[in-house]
């Protein structure tokens, strides 16, 4: 396994194994209109691969939030590789992004993301807030913010 910044390259696999999530998932509740364009949220610090046996299997970015603060954001995994570890691999590699530029990290998951809270429950992430949203329609209701352990 080795995570890597994500590359042009890389889009189109991401994309392909995005649709397979949002399918099976619900990830994101809202199929974007430009898939490979969703993948870099603005104010991206960076976006990031997770490959194994050099095949393109999970992605994520960190963007900068308020001042001090950054998001982990599009996080997801090939289901294919669904267990394997790299989801928690890439929240690592986020705190270590996060650290390196002295940034508080958080991320938010819609309700329905039951596999997604699950890792980060694991991982020892912790909710801090429940947001109402009106963009989830009949699939969620609520965000839900998570902030890492305490170190």
């Amino acid at each position: 396994m080795e995570i890597r910044p994500r590359t042009d390259a890389d889009l189109d696999r991401c994309t392909a194994f995005l649709r397979t999530v949002h399918d099976k998932a619900g990830y994101p509740i809202n199929w974007p209109d430009d898939p490979r364009g969703w993948l870099t949220p603005p104010g991206a610090l960076g976006c990031w691969v997770i490959t194994v046996g050099g095949r393109v299997a999970g992605h994520v970015a960190v963007t900068r939030g308020e001042p001090g603060q950054a998001l982990v954001e599009r996080l997801f995994v090939d289901p294919a590789e669904t267990g394997a570890g790299l989801g928690r691999r890439l929240l690592d590699h986020c705190l270590a992004v996060a650290t390196e530029h002295d940034l508080d990290l958080s991320l938010e998951v819609a309700e329905n993301c039951h596999a997604a809270i699950a890792l980060y429950e694991r991982a020892g992430w912790r909710e801090t807030r429940r947001t109402p949203i009106g963009w989830g329609g009949a699939v969620a209701s609520v965000v839900i913010g998570f902030a890492p352990p305490r170190g």
